[in-house]
């Protein structure tokens, strides 16, 4: 009989790619990983990993087992779901990954309700990058979290994890003057602009250097800052030209001007495989969905409110 705590181990391998990524993640030791996967070898009768160097890779037949873990640990949590749904009082906490301005909001909002319609339930936050997502949410770090991709920066979860849309929403140049040419050119106008963008190894990062390539040139980059509060201060300072998506425009300084490109972020929930019927986490992706609407309905085009072109 396969152990499903070492068949876990095997599937964390197949996504993390060193024994040391997997045990720092899973707070084991290498050498208790290495010697639970020797193990489950031993189990199957077979072969499931090639060590070459440091880093390891699955055989055949460890993919094959890879594939079937992920089958098997999404049908344990559609079991744990299913038993919740027995219960008749939503009781319990769910962990809740969400990108800066995401929470401010959405999150915020939601948590906000939920505590008055739902007082038996306590979510905890935390900060996450969307690229860390996917290792939280299989590592059973997160419950449910928030991820964002751009048009020219698709994202990737892997296998493991399930995704529902929540919001679509526009990205903005911001500078301070008007470009002067349509939107779909507007980033070229800025090429030897200095530009504030994310940092390295971000999406936001990533799609501000991709939208200037895609124009023709390198960007400048004078300033390197995650914040976008913090972005459009220095855009109204002078300090450079940035791309901001809506949800980011909260409380533009004056002396910004916005401009709307043809370029758009969409913001999705994300869960582990088997676990979005859970009714814990449906209740707080409601709230959510519910955050995300006000948002959309309340929200105007930030370039044609005074604050964002005075």
């Amino acid at each position: 009989m396969l152990d499903l705590r070492k068949l876990r181990l095997l599937r964390e391998l197949a996504h993390r790619g060193t024994i040391a990524a997997v045990a720092a993640a899973l707070s084991y030791t290498p050498s208790a990983v290495s010697q639970q996967l020797s193990a489950l070898e031993r189990e199957a009768g077979q072969p499931l990993l090639v060590r070459t160097g440091r880093r390891v890779r699955l055989t055949v037949a460890g993919a094959v087992l890879v594939e079937h873990t992920e089958v098997i640990l999404a049908d344990l949590e559609r079991a744990l779901a299913a038993l919740a749904a027995s219960e008749t009082r939503l009781t319990g906490s769910v962990r809740l990954g969400a990108f800066p301005t995401a929470l401010r909001a959405i999150v915020l909002p939601a948590l906000i309700e939920l505590g008055r319609t739902e007082p038996g339930l306590e979510p905890t936050v935390t900060e996450v990058d969307p690229a860390d997502v996917p290792d939280l949410l299989r590592g059973d770090h997160l419950d449910i979290a928030l991820v964002h991709e751009y048009d020219n920066v698709p994202s990737t979860m892997g296998a493991g994890i399930e995704l529902e849309p929540l919001l679509d929403e526009a990205v903005y140049l911001a500078s301070q003057t008007a470009p002067g040419e349509p939107a779909d050119t507007a980033i070229g106008s800025h090429a030897t602009s200095r530009w504030i963008v994310g940092n390295p190894g971000t999406l936001c990062h990533t799609m501000a250097v991709r939208s200037c390539l895609n124009h023709g040139f390198e960007p400048q980059v004078a300033h390197h800052v995650d914040d976008f509060a913090t972005v459009l201060r220095l855009v109204s300072a002078g300090a450079g030209v940035a791309l901001v998506p809506q949800l980011g425009l909260i409380d533009v300084p004056e002396g910004v001007v916005l401009t709307a490109l043809p370029i758009g972020r969409r913001t999705r929930i994300a869960y582990r495989a088997g676990s979005r019927s859970h009714p814990l986490l449906a209740a707080v992706s409601a709230e959510l969905h519910c955050a995300a609407e006000f948002f959309r309905e309340a929200g105007t085009d930030p370039a044609d409110q005074p604050s964002a072109a005075s």
